[in-house]
């Protein structure tokens, strides 16, 4: 019996801890300072190079 009775005690502490660290994390998600800026997109050309794994690749994705 005291198996079980320890058993359902570390199940209950960890119900108890889920249902108030949930709460908790939303709201420090939600509080969170949101500064960040997007990158901005290289200057130079960033398009794949022509090769033929590419062309092999954009062949076989086709429908």
């Amino acid at each position: 019996m005291s198996d079980k009775e320890k058993r359902g005690a570390n199940r209950r502490d960890f119900l108890k801890l889920a249902t108030t660290s949930a709460p908790a994390a939303l709201a420090a998600a939600t509080l969170a300072p949101t500064d960040a800026d997007a990158a901005q997109p290289a200057t130079g050309e960033t398009r794949l190079q022509d090769t033929a794994h590419t062309r092999a690749y954009f062949d076989s994705a086709r429908f």
